[in-house]
């Protein structure tokens, strides 16, 4: 039976958005009929070309009196530029940033465990939900223009699921405010509400069945600790004909393989669609020591390389779909802070099911597992490596994986 308590969107509250070139306009035309709050999460806030049209849409926003509130990662977005923070600060925006960089911070657990989800909510009626950082389509921060658009995705939600969102969001906000300066009231208010919103997304991520439409699914590391990857697994778990995986950064653990493994040897059949163009080092290598066994099973591997592959999707059996900011790496899903719509719509699981077929018929090239087997012993050992500091960072700050 399901919760009453529980807030699923209908179908028609759901819109699917690939890129910034369709999730900025829709951002700022939700943002501009802004008449109360705008909350706002991002790993990487980049002022570059439309980046630069978002952050305005805020500043008119808060200049109109409307509370905006934004969130952004210390890792992803390590300075701002000075003219835009008195532009922030002149129109009252509100900004913090979740765990700065500190001088030998890679031997402190805390600066492992990023910022990642991407979430903005307007007058709690209208949110977004995916993998885009507010960062233009045809630029990158360290490697600059883009020859083609990064491929990513995210949600446009509006109705009873924006509301979980705005209570997500504000629940971090003011549990990290608790170290500011803030009057008693909003203490007691924050304490107060955070089992509550905690216990109601867990509740969410594990009742979630073929008569659920739509769900936040989160990923931190109090109480929803494995949510995200236990969805994945339930999907996969009950696919019949067919799962198809776009991740960016695709590192899964040994239950994540195994099911896929499992599917593909009982006759479902398994894509994947995933990073073919080299951007960090780790992530690349660390990614290929799995594809043997993948292949092995009659896994179908495709890697994008018309740009950079930023998206973290999946859709299983032309119905399940997921979209957020979740990557299938042990980052994603044993340290970071992530945020996924997980939903049973058929309308929206075929259209991205479309895309993705698309994707990897015309943007991308299929493994092939002999090529495979026979690469390079220099890329064997850099493979290795990476894996071996993926392994050792973990047992070091997060867990085994």
């Amino acid at each position: 039976m399901q919760n009453k308590e529980q807030s699923f969107a209908k179908p028609s509250d759901l819109q699917l958005l690939e890129g910034s070139i369709a999730f900025f306009p829709s951002l700022i035309a939700s943002i501009d009929n802004a008449q109360k709050s705008v909350q706002m999460e991002t790993y990487i806030f980049d002022l570059t070309a439309s980046g630069s049209d978002v952050a305005i849409a805020l500043v008119r926003a808060a200049q109109r009196g409307v509370q905006v509130r934004v969130m952004v990662d210390g890792f992803g977005t390590p300075e701002f530029p000075a003219e835009w923070n008195n532009r922030f600060k002149a129109a009252g925006i509100q900004w913090f940033v979740y765990e700065p960089i500190v001088t030998l911070g890679i031997f402190l657990p805390s600066q492992w465990r990023r910022l990642h989800r991407k979430l903005c909510v307007i007058d709690s009626t209208v949110a977004y939900c995916g993998g885009i950082n507010l960062l233009d389509d045809w630029h990158d921060p360290n490697y600059g223009a883009l020859s083609a658009p990064r491929f990513d995705f995210t949600v446009r939600i509006s109705g009873a699921l924006a509301q979980d969102i705005q209570l997500a969001t504000c629940q971090l906000w003011d549990r990290l405010s608790l170290g500011k300066p803030m009057n008693i009231k909003r203490v007691k208010t924050a304490i107060e509400t955070l089992p509550s919103v905690l216990k109601r997304h867990h509740r969410q991520a594990n009742t979630l069945n073929g008569k659920t439409l739509a769900a936040l699914v989160l990923r931190d590391n109090i109480t929803n600790r494995r949510q995200i990857e236990r969805a994945y697994l339930k999907a996969i778990g009950d696919a019949h004909k067919e799962i198809i995986i776009a991740n960016a950064y695709f590192v899964p653990g040994a239950k994540l393989r195994r099911a896929l493994i499992h599917a593909a040897k009982r006759g479902v059949k398994v894509q994947l669609l995933l990073q073919g163009k080299y951007e960090y080092f780790m992530q690349y290598h660390a990614a290929r020591p799995i594809y043997g066994a993948l292949l092995d099973a009659g896994i179908e591997i495709y890697e994008y390389d018309k740009s950079y592959l930023h998206a973290k999707v999946a859709v299983v059996d032309s119905v399940w779909a997921t979209v957020g900011s979740s990557n299938l790496d042990p980052l994603s899903l044993l340290l970071a802070r992530e945020a996924n719509i997980v939903m049973q719509d058929a309308d929206f699981a075929q259209s991205l099911r479309k895309r993705l077929l698309l994707a990897m018929a015309n943007e991308g090239k299929r493994v092939d597992a002999t090529q495979m087997a026979n690469r390079p012993w220099t890329q064997r050992f850099n493979e290795m490596i990476a894996f071996a500091i993926m392994r050792t960072g973990l047992w070091l700050f997060g867990k085994r994986y």
